[in-house]
This record gives C-alpha cells, sequence and structure tokens, in this order.
C-alpha cells in the first residue's frame, strides 16, 4: 500500500469514528498571533507544545526556514491575511537550531536536481530569465540572522499596520527551549 493509500484508508476510521471532534475550532486564533516556522519534522509537535499551544490558537506558515524571502511572496501574504481578516495582533518569527537551511548550498542541491532528471538546459533558460538559483538555493549561515531578517522585513512591510508586535525567537530541536532573538514589543 502507497503511503498515499495509507493515510486515505485511516482518514476514513478518522471520519467514522468522529475522531475530529476534539479538534473542532473556529476560524480566528484564539492567542490572536500568527507564528511562522520551519517545516522541520522535530517542531510538528514539540514547537506547539512548547509554547503551551492547543488547537485554534494561533495561525501557523511553515516554510523551509523559517524565512521571508520576497516582501510580496506567499510567505508575506499569508501573514497579512492573518493580521487583517482573522485577528491576528502578534507576529512570531520562529527559526530553531540545526536547521536544514543552515546547510543549503545551491551547487549540492542542482547535483541532486541533475541526479533526478532536471537537465542542464533547464538551468540556462532559468538563469536567461534571470532566476539566479545560486541565490535563491542557497540557505542562511546563522539562524539568529535570518530570524532577525524575517522579522525586520515582515516589520517594515508597508502594508503591516503600525503597532503590530513583531517578535523573533529560536527553538532547540531537541530540548524546546526558546532564545530570545527579537522582543517585538
Amino acid at each position: 500500500m502507497s503511503l498515499l493509500e495509507n493515510i486515505l484508508v485511516y482518514n476514513e476510521e478518522f471520519v467514522r469514528e468522529q475522531k475530529y471532534e476534539k479538534f473542532i475550532t473556529g476560524k480566528f486564533p484564539n492567542k490572536k498571533m500568527v507564528i511562522l516556522t520551519c517545516m522541520d519534522t522535530r517542531l510538528l509537535e514539540l514547537l506547539p507544545q512548547a509554547l503551551n499551544l492547543s488547537n485554534g490558537d494561533v495561525k501557523i506558515i511553515k516554510n523551509a526556514g523559517a524565512v521571508v524571502v520576497h516582501p510580496f511572496g506567499s510567505i508575506m501574504r499569508s501573514i497579512l491575511v492573518a493580521v487583517y481578516e482573522l485577528q491576528a495582533d502578534e507576529v512570531v518569527v520562529i527559526g530553531h537550531h540545526d536547521c536544514g537551511m543552515s546547510a543549503l548550498h545551491a551547487d549540492s542541491m542542482m547535483e541532486k536536481m541533475k541526479e533526478r532528471g532536471i537537465a542542464d538546459d533547464t538551468f540556462a533558460t532559468l538563469q536567461h530569465s534571470g532566476i539566479n538559483l545560486e541565490k535563491w538555493l542557497t540557505g542562511f549561515d546563522s539562524v539568529e540572522d535570518s530570524v532577525s531578517h524575517s522579522v525586520d522585513m515582515i516589520k517594515k512591510h508597508p502594508l503591516l499596520p503600525n503597532g503590530v508586535p513583531v517578535h523573533g525567537l529560536v527553538i532547540d530541536p531537541k530540548t524546546g527551549k526558546l532564545d530570545l532573538i527579537v522582543d517585538g514589543y
């Protein structure tokens, strides 16, 4: 059975047995907060537990590295939707130690792409189209600096209302310990 088939079989049982009932909540976050964090698997259950969050407490946005790459990309749009449409009054960026983005190097990733069938002419076409894959596919050296950078991009966004605190934290993916990087107050 494939992973997808396993998910679908389990889901039928989940719905049939009404296991969803303990997760019922509204669309507005109880704690009026939106969190941008990393997609790292170690944070799936650890992060909410370390922050004392329950289902319905916050909006959570995840991407590789908890990084705001572009001020008008989907991450920033999601943050603005949370603030304007979903009653989030605060923003928190939470990176983590031992992040895969700190070891991401464009050359290595592009080699892996080639091994999986991406042709050299695809890279050439992207380069001639103005896409700098080396920059786009490079991670960061310091998670603290990366969190500070994302906080700064959010805080200085021309569409974010004045007075919205934007905080920055780094979590230890082993212990859940939080380090404060930016106090948005």
